[in-house]
Formats: structure tokens, sequence, C-alpha cells
């Protein structure tokens, strides 16, 4: 029996979805590695260790982290986009992996858009505007007001050259017209230790790593770098408040695949992260770090990551600033 043209192309797509199902209802087919592009203890570590024990469960395969850190997190993202995709490696995607790297970084080993597959964006942090205890301000406006006074006295830490905590200051810097000292330190930890110690004056860090140290009064909690107060600090005034509205550094963390991974598998693992992170147990240990859950669609992502582009491309060129 000869089949009409539109009867062979139903048969087809429904055989292609049949596979796809298939596909789906067989993965995984063993245990999954979750890389993160920096170091243990990190806060995307802390996030791929805990969303990745659940996945575990929930898929009835161990999910491995595996820390693969360096240059600026190049290292391990380039290993997602490397690998097979067939949803076995999934990865730890940030604002400075997954956009902002390449706006740094004369060569780059993947293309973000192109090489990696986006799945949900699993939590967001606020970034904390903080200072030395010993610092002449003891608010976000009063800062501008000293920056603009004494352009050139005071310096900065940040988590790494091209990092958002190191965009986020020089677009500060640029707001009152000074020429801060940027001292880059390995991670928030050592960054938050220099300030402390009065090594340098000031920085914009994740709150997670700085709220403990806010609280004992070593050091001082300005204003937030986000666009609306924070529910986990609400006193604090955001940055648009003290007229630096172009001044966001939320730390949000995603999980991402390697492109051309399929959509049935790329589904099938954001509904089990949806869920995940709908979990009262996690939501409670992502919020005890000041971490909010997010739990996003691909699209809005996708939307995220955009924003990212659009926000440090203009601070990027304007300070001239690019990586090797």
């Amino acid at each position: 029996m000869r089949l009409s043209q539109p009867r062979k192309w139903l048969i087809s797509l429904s055989m292609g979805l049949a596979a796809a199902s298939l596909h789906a209802q067989t993965y995984p087919r063993g245990p999954l590695h979750l890389v993160v592009p920096f170091a243990a203890g990190s806060t995307p570590d802390l996030v791929a260790r805990l969303v990745g024990e659940r996945l575990g469960t929930r898929l009835g395969q161990p999910v491995v982290v595996d820390n693969k850190p360096g240059a600026s997190g190049n290292i391990g993202t380039n290993a997602v986009a490397k690998a097979a995709p067939d949803g076995q490696t999934l990865g730890i995607g940030i604002a400075s992996t997954l956009a902002v790297n390449a706006l740094l970084y004369k060569k780059m080993p993947y293309a973000p858009g192109r090489d990696i597959e986006l799945i949900t964006v699993a939590a967001s942090q606020p970034a904390v505007l903080v200072a030395s205890s010993r610092f002449a301000a003891d608010n976000a406006a009063d800062l501008l007001t000293e920056l603009k006074k004494n352009p050139a006295k005071y310096s900065f830490a940040s988590i790494g050259a091209g990092s958002a905590s190191h965009l986020a200051m020089q677009a500060l810097a640029a707001r009152a017209s000074a020429n801060l000292v940027h001292v880059p330190y390995p991670g928030s930890g050592a960054a938050v230790t220099a300030i402390i110690s009065g090594e340098v004056d000031m920085g914009v860090l994740p709150a997670a790593t700085v709220m403990p140290f806010v609280k004992s009064g070593r050091i001082k909690a300005l204003a937030i770098a986000s666009s609306k107060r924070s529910a986990f600090l609400p006193q604090l005034p955001t940055l648009a408040e003290v007229g630096a509205p172009e001044i966001q550094a939320d730390a949000w963390i995603g999980i991402v695949a390697p492109a051309r991974t399929s959509p049935a598998i790329v589904n099938h693992l954001h509904s089990e992260l949806v869920q995940i992170l709908a979990e009262p147990s996690i939501r409670e240990k992502l919020r005890a770090q000041y971490m909010e859950p997010v739990a996003n669609t691909p699209a809005q992502f996708r939307s995220m990551v955009n924003d990212e582009v659009a926000r440090w491309k203009p601070v990027i060129e304007k300070n001239g600033i690019t990586l090797d």
C-alpha cells in the first residue's frame, strides 16, 4: 500500500516521539558527573552538592561532583561543552562562565551560546557592598560622597579579575569618578579577610560570605547590589536607592548541559530539578546561606544571561578590561 506524504510525515513524527520517550525512560544509564568550574567549598560547589545529592536519589544513579577550577571558570565549563550530549555530564553555570568571560577573554575555548544548554537557575543570592569597620562612611550615600572627595585614596577587593565583584566596584568607582585600586583574591573568603584586616577598604561580595562578619561588627554592610531589597537583609538599601541603579551583582547559580543534549533529557532534568528546589528541606538549606531558590525555565535562564551581557559589556569596554 502506498502511503501519502502527510501520512508518512505523521508516522515519522510518532516514531521520533516514541524514541525520545524511550530514551528518557532509560536515562540515566549510569552515574552522572556534575562539573563545578570552581573550587570545593565555593558557593557554586555548595549548591552543586546539595542539589546533586537529591538529583541522584531521584534518578536512581549517583551524581558525582567534579571540581575543575581555573581561568575564571572556563576550564570546567569547557569540559562540559566538550562532553558527550547524552545527559551524563552536567555543569554549574554562573554569570561569568555563561556571559561575562566571553566579553573579557581574547580567546575562549567554548562559545556559551553555542556550546552550552541551559536547564534552570537553582538559586540566587544578593551581593553586599561592605567596607572595613574603620572606613569613614557608614552607608552607601556617604561612601559615594567620600569617594568623590578622595578619588584616589581607596582600594577594593574582588574574587578575581573580571568577576561580578570586580565589575560592580568598577561601575561604582565610575559613578563617583574615583580611581580605586583593584586587588583580586582567589575567593570570597580571602577577599573578606583582606577587608577585615584593613588590607583593602571595601568590596562587593556574596551575602553568605560577608554577613557573619557584618553581624559580629568586623565589617560594615552599606548596601545591596541588587535591583530590589533582599528579604534576607531588608534594612539595607539598594545601590539604586543611592543613585547607582546600574550596579547589580546578584550571584545566581544554574544547572547546564552540553549543547545538543536531547530535549527529552533536558525536560526530564528540568522537571526533576524544579521538584527538588520546591522541597522544604532544600529551600531551608539554601536560605540558611542567604540563597533564594529560583527554578526558572530555560527561556528565563537565557534572559538572565542576556541581561548580564547587556549590564557588563559597557563597563568592560569603558574600562578596557581584558584577560588573556
